[in-house]
């Protein structure tokens, strides 16, 4: 938990000083992931990886990190031997997104976290902790599982739900909060989706958030392991 606060405020303030040091039209390009700048990125991992004997250019994280956030990649390693420079979609470039890698004792394979999702948690957050200070306790809801939780926007004074936009499917996704007052995103609507489209392997007491990572370019940022309900081909939220 320590770790993905400490996560969120380091991200927080490059986002911040992104804003300042890049202009409008430039931060708007940023936004755009290209999938030649992933390949690009793949390539110079790879080439890595032969070179310096099965070592990987990611950044250090401890062992709390969450999985989809514990291995960015550092550009300082790959510039300009392997790469010239950070794709413009980057954060070192400015960008929304955080190139990291999954499966990387298999098969390194680079993906994006988008940084959206990670300043609309350290906003909401924020609002929590003052409401917390102020009444002693968080604005829980509704039980939606065991320690996870709606969250009473009420409380907080906000007249709608915040949300974000799944960079899987386009949908708006609610967030949650769990019974140590981490928020995450809930990213049901989007596994039920890849249940119902895709032939899996998967069986109850698998994490299939890997399914939404194996069919598209990005990682679920911010999110909790989530299972398979076996009898209705339905996704639930998986505590260990």
């Amino acid at each position: 938990m320590k770790s993905l606060v400490k996560f969120i405020v380091l991200i927080s303030c490059m986002t911040i000083l992104s804003g300042c040091l890049y202009p409008e039209s430039r931060l708007k390009q940023n936004q755009i992931p290209y999938e030649d700048q992933i390949l690009s990125v793949q390539n110079a991992v790879n080439t890595y990886k032969e070179d310096n004997g099965g070592l990987l250019p990611i950044k250090n994280r401890d062992m709390e990190t969450p999985i989809y956030h514990k291995y960015p990649i550092d550009f300082n390693k790959l510039i300009p031997r392997y790469i010239q420079d950070a794709p413009g979609s980057a954060y070192e470039s400015g960008g929304v997104y955080l190139y990291v890698l999954v499966d990387v004792e298999t098969d390194p394979t680079v993906k994006l976290l988008d940084l959206k999702v990670t300043e609309k948690i350290r906003d909401l957050k924020m609002r929590i902790d003052v409401f917390r200070q102020s009444n002693g306790y968080p604005p829980f809801k509704d039980v939606i599982a065991e320690n996870v939780f709606s969250i009473d926007y009420n409380k907080l004074g906000l007249k709608e739900e915040p949300y974000v936009v799944s960079p899987f499917t386009g949908n708006n996704l609610p967030f949650v909060i769990t019974n140590e007052i981490e928020i995450v995103v809930d990213y049901s609507i989007d596994l039920f989706k890849a249940l119902q489209e895709n032939n899996h392997p998967y069986a109850h007491g698998d994490d299939i958030r890997q399914l939404l990572v194996e069919n598209s370019m990005f990682v679920p940022a911010h999110s909790l392991p989530y299972t398979i309900d076996t009898d209705k081909n339905e996704p639930i939220f998986f505590n260990k």
